[in-house]
């Protein structure tokens, strides 16, 4: 007499397999946006500023020139004021780095920087109209400048980069007033 033996083949549950292939993908979305970040350096406080290219807006560049690297800046104390024309809290400092902006640009020592974030250029152009800003202004379409700078909250950020072009302040949220904006400047010099 001859037997026979089945084997059955035990399956894994679905939600296990569920959970495994979850799992898988969460851990190489993480392992991804680890390659990501290593490849786009980032400011520190009291590091370098990794350098950037700067295109700026018609009608706001630096010294009549359109495009530049911040570390052509060197040398200079540099504010760069991260904000958008949507928002509002932006529009909330907007006179108040004007007013600072007039004060410091004919010493040549400190230069301001606009980096209109993820915005319209009809949107950009209204805003620096609106508040009569002259300073230079560069987009940011693409977030390749902020993907540098801007890792804190959100709009409006300002940095701090000293004369030997080390990220010394972050300033999230808007200035309240020209004098804040002095001292935030002052702790550079």
């Amino acid at each position: 007499m001859t037997e026979t033996v089945t084997l059955t083949k035990k399956s894994v549950p679905l939600w296990a397999q569920i959970t495994i292939w979850v799992f898988l993908a969460g851990l190489l979305a993480l392992v991804g946006f680890g390659l990501n970040n290593a490849s786009n350096p980032m400011a520190e406080i009291g590091k370098p500023v990794p350098d950037f290219d700067l295109a700026f807006f018609e009608g706001y560049e630096y010294n009549g020139e359109a495009q530049m690297k911040l570390s052509d800046l060197r040398g200079k104390i540099v504010v760069i004021n991260i904000w958008a024309s949507w928002c509002k809290p932006c529009e909330q400092e907007a006179p108040e780095l004007e007013e600072a902006w007039q004060y410091y640009k004919d010493g040549a020592d400190v230069v301001f920087l606009g980096v209109d974030y993820v915005d319209t250029p009809e949107g950009a152009f209204g805003y620096l109209k609106k508040f009569d800003i002259s300073f230079p202004n560069a987009p940011d379409l693409q977030s390749n400048i902020s993907s540098i700078l801007n890792r804190q909250m959100g709009v409006p950020e300002t940095y701090l980069i000293d004369r030997e072009g080390v990220l010394r302040k972050i300033k999230i949220g808007p200035f309240a007033s020209v004098d804040e904006i002095r001292a935030f400047i002052a702790s550079a010099e």
